[in-house]
């Protein structure tokens, strides 16, 4: 298949990944999944500017900005079927349970939530509804924006554990099929496209702009800490790392983007 033929299933095969609409998939491999972690920062900017979008309006229409920004919230895991959440509950129940890996990861695989897991979801979904209800009181912009370059360093942290340096931790399952698809040239690309997207925070003004800019490199840091040590525990990366990845890196954008609006 040719390079655009490439670039058009992986969009898809993002859009079914990343989110809850409903897409034909008819060819899913190592080159098509390479194009999809590509695609990934872009969905995830488009989803995060919605849900931001729903929280800002919210506010406008008169609703205290915490209660807009949990329907705001709620709107995210409703468009990504709440994987990434998941994700993030089974990694926190796997590095919890002090088990080597192949324990560990028949923790992961369990459908159940332990409570290491609940824990871990009150405290980042209560540190999104938080930040982004703060970014609401700025200005609906800032909601907007701060959302759209959280969103986008999410999936960016997807993208960058795709790398050839990070192995999967099983020989099948989502890791298997993404883990080292992403090249060094593709991943630069990505990092500059996020860059450039936090300009939008030029809307409420040029000081926000460059929250935005370390809200990304705050998110993407924490994602980084976070990949290593599921490397170590683990062995590589999985499906749920890297919907924990996602999850992570997100909020600790959001919540910098929060803090910073207070000075700028």
């Amino acid at each position: 298949m040719s390079t655009a033929g490439d670039a058009a299933a992986g969009a898809r095969m993002a859009v079914g990944t990343f989110t809850a609409v409903p897409v034909r998939v008819e060819r899913v491999d190592r080159a098509v999944a390479g194009w999809a972690m590509l695609w990934a920062p872009v969905l995830g900017a488009a989803l995060g500017a919605v849900c931001g979008a729903a929280a800002a309006a919210g506010t406008l229409l008169g609703l205290p900005s915490v209660l807009a920004a949990l329907l705001g919230t709620g709107l995210a895991a409703l468009l990504t079927r709440g994987l990434h959440l998941d994700g993030l509950a089974d990694l926190a129940d796997g590095l919890g349970s002090g088990r080597p890996a192949e324990g560990a990861l028949e923790v992961m695989r369990r459908s159940d939530i332990g409570p290491f897991g609940v824990v871990t979801l009150v405290l980042v979904l209560g540190a999104q509804v938080l930040a982004l209800g703060r970014l609401a009181e700025v200005s609906p912009w800032a909601a907007v924006a701060g959302a759209a370059v959280a969103g986008a360093a999410g999936r960016l942290a997807v993208l960058l554990a795709c790398t050839p340096r990070t192995p999967p931790a099983r020989p099948d399952g989502l890791g298997a099929l993404v883990a080292g698809t992403v090249g060094p040239a593709r991943a630069a690309a990505a990092c500059a496209g996020t860059a450039v997207l936090c300009l939008a925070g030029l809307a409420v003004s040029p000081g926000f702009a460059a929250a935005c800019a370390g809200a990304a490199a705050a998110g993407i840091l924490v994602a980084v800490l976070l990949l290593r040590r599921a490397v170590r525990r683990l062995g590589g990366v999985t499906g749920d790392v890297l919907g924990a990845l996602a999850e992570s890196a997100a909020t600790a954008a959001l919540v910098v983007a929060a803090g910073a609006s207070a000075w700028v």
